[in-house]
């Protein structure tokens, strides 16, 4: 490794990302823009970068481009296994004949098991990005002596136990693409996919109850379609507006100029990105008591939480108790890509005097 633990400050760091998507993402692709976020950060920081993802990513670190755009046809169809493993073997190869100190893995499950197995001589953290199964808990606590596991978030690691997990690092949002705006347009908004999960037919109950106007915008995908028309669509036009396809300029303004951004989540969602967009666009949230919307929220700051719709109507007669300057403040301040790269700074100095102190991990 040619790096003991007095020497961490300098880190030379291989982040392996997609095969699906760039880095950053033309469109959709949360992981990938996270891990750009990070990247720059790391870079500006001063450590040495290389991103291993597919064609067409790009920013101030190095890029080895292990996939080509045109795999990403092969998502989610018979051949998504043989490209994902082609490119974990290819990301692990890269590895293993070159000097990293640290891998950072954002790939999943499938590159946490070549990861356990290959036993790089870098320590590898492994930062996981969605909702976990028991099942999926079992994995994860059969190898997490061999991987320094993340969680994006403190609800996250509860949903499994008996994990050794290495620490909790909050996603980062861009801040460079989001405005703050304490003028207030006659319009609530919530940001999502449609589906029952994410409860919009709770926000359209909602913004009845308090006779405010309703933004909905996320796009419909044909398993919730059913949902939408029987739920949501009767409703359209009174009061309720629906936009499938928000991005850009348009994304951005319609998150500073809301009165407020509502998220009655159904599940337990283990991040929740458009709450802290909006948050640190001056944009208080009412969320649903569920998920990781417990530790973004910061009730009184930021927005409110409560049990129920009930609840949700209640916190909105105090939206006039927030200062919006100082939820924009405070949102960007925790949430910012220097946060986050602190906090991933934090790990890797752990796992790399972990290795030097134990070398056999």
């Amino acid at each position: 490794m040619g790096q003991t633990c007095s020497h961490v400050n300098h880190l030379r760091i291989a982040m392996i990302v997609s095969p699906w998507y760039p880095v950053p993402p033309d469109g959709y692709g949360g992981i990938e823009l996270m891990a750009y976020l990070l990247a720059t950060e790391l870079q500006r920081r001063g450590h040495e970068v290389t991103v291993l993802g597919r064609l067409g990513s790009r920013g101030a670190f190095e890029v080895l481009a292990l996939a080509p755009e045109s795999w990403t046809a092969d998502l989610g169809t018979r051949d998504h296994p043989a490209r994902e493993s082609l490119f974990l073997y290819r990301a692990y190869e890269v590895i293993r004949r070159r000097a990293f100190d640290v891998v950072h893995d954002h790939s999943g499950f499938m590159g946490m098991v070549v990861a356990a197995t290959t036993r790089a001589e870098a320590p590898v953290v492994a930062t996981l990005h969605g909702d976990l199964t028991e099942a999926e808990g079992e994995f994860l606590a059969a190898i997490d002596d061999h991987l320094h596991l993340v969680a994006i978030s403190r609800s996250q690691e509860l949903q499994v136990a008996g994990v050794n997990w290495q620490g909790v690092v909050h996603n980062a949002v861009d801040l460079s693409q989001l405005e703050t705006s304490t003028d207030k347009d006659d319009y609530i908004v919530q940001v999502a996919r449609i589906d029952p999960l994410k409860g919009q037919h709770l926000a359209v109950e909602f913004a009845k109850r308090v006779g405010a106007p309703l933004v909905l915008a996320g796009k419909l995908e044909e398993p919730q379609r059913s949902y939408y028309e029987e739920r949501i669509e009767p409703h359209v036009g009174d009061g309720i507006t629906h936009v499938e396809n928000v991005a850009g300029k348009e994304k951005t303004r319609l998150l500073a100029r809301a009165r407020a951004m509502v998220f009655p989540l159904q599940w337990e969602e283990p991040f929740g990105l458009a709450m802290v967009e909006a948050m640190a666009s001056g944009t208080p949230v009412l969320a649903l008591a569920r998920g990781a919307a417990v530790e973004l929220v910061e009730p009184g700051v930021t927005g409110f939480l409560a049990e129920d719709v009930e609840g949700l109507v209640e916190a909105y007669g105090g939206l006039g108790e927030i200062d919006l300057r100082r939820c924009a403040e405070r949102a960007r301040e925790r949430f910012s890509p220097e946060r986050m790269a602190e906090g991933y700074e934090s790990i890797y100095q752990a796992a790399l005097r972990q290795r030097f102190y134990n070398p056999t991990i």
